[in-house]
């Protein structure tokens, strides 16, 4: 999959020859009776799975995290690997071994350089390349986010994730920036500018969840960050990632702070349950859980689910690796 490397304007509504701009496939001036029907868009949502998950950590007003959150900078170089599997840039690799070697030793391997138009998974895909080491995606989430004992590995870390996907959502119109005083420094902050962004972020969570949409959020015009959801590649699979990253970040009770503790406590249960499903290789699939429609049923798709099983496994055993 190509992606563009021009950022896209919030502002303005997105017109018919828009969506196909991504993919290359321009929609022609007539079609014959003969002529398929786009099945699946495959192009990328204009939010990526960190910044999704960076906004349901997010305080509204404040404009900051929570200081005692220390797994999402961790999290987030997982969803980073999801993202790059989504968009064709890196599979697990295959070997006269594979099928005797479980998914998480499996090392990892960029099949395209192609840039993404995303800084942050450009300079991932960077430093993945540029290893002379090949490494399994539990060493890369270590190596990325900086948790290694080893001097030698502190090049691979990704540095100010946070700020730099902060400051790519003001680019994008969802946030803005402030400063705030904490007592003896000042703190760059970044406030929610355009809560519809948030709300549909939230939307997918809870309809993921199977929970009602109005316990959470005033209903408000979406502005269509998600537009045609349901003709776009993997689009169940990215929720079932943003709930497996917000489980694992300590993010999920956030969008469900106004309902009951029950009720919350059954939501992150069910997405505990996901997680058991999708963080296995192969996936769960006796589980009522499970949906054969998780993928486009297409050639190359495995590779995607492999990249994103491994990763939703190292989710799952959080508590043992930080």
């Amino acid at each position: 999959m190509s992606e563009g490397l021009s950022r896209r304007r919030i502002g303005t509504p997105r017109s018919e020859a828009d969506d196909f701009a991504d993919t290359g496939n321009a929609p022609t001036p007539s079609r014959t009776p003969h002529t398929p029907e786009p099945s699946k868009i495959e192009k990328a949502p204009l939010l990526t799975l960190m910044e999704e998950t960076l906004l349901l950590g997010l305080k509204d007003q404040e404009g900051y995290l929570s200081f005692w959150n220390d797994s999402l900078s961790y999290v987030l170089r997982g969803c980073m690997l999801m993202e790059l599997a989504f968009r064709r840039r890196i599979r697990i690799s295959k070997d006269a071994f594979t099928g005797m070697t479980s998914l998480g030793d499996r090392h990892l391997e960029v099949i395209s350089t192609n840039p993404t138009g995303e800084v942050l998974l450009d300079e991932a895909l960077r430093v993945i390349k540029g290893s002379d080491t090949p490494r399994a995606v539990n060493a890369w989430m270590d190596l990325l986010s900086g948790e290694t004992w080893n001097i030698a590995k502190a090049g691979y870390q990704l540095k100010q994730v946070r700020e730099r996907l902060a400051k790519g959502l003001v680019d994008k119109g969802v946030l803005r920036t402030e400063k705030r005083n904490f007592l003896f420094f000042d703190m760059a902050t970044h406030p929610v500018q355009d809560p519809r962004a948030k709300d549909e972020v939230i939307v997918r969570v809870l309809d993921t969840l199977s929970l009602p949409r109005s316990a959470a959020i005033p209903t408000r015009s979406q502005r269509g960050f998600y537009k045609n959801e349901e003709n776009h590649k993997f689009a169940l699979f990215r929720r079932v990632c943003l709930v497996a990253a917000a489980c694992a970040g300590s993010v999920i009770e956030n969008p469900l702070v106004h309902m009951d503790m029950e009720t919350r406590d059954r939501a992150v249960a069910r997405a505990e349950e996901l997680m058991d499903v999708y963080g296995r290789w192969p996936f769960k699939k006796e589980s009522p859980l499970y949906t054969a429609d998780i993928g486009a049923g297409e050639a190359g798709d495995l590779m995607v689910e492999e990249v994103v099983a491994a990763v939703i496994c190292v989710l799952r055993k959080m508590d043992k690796l930080i």
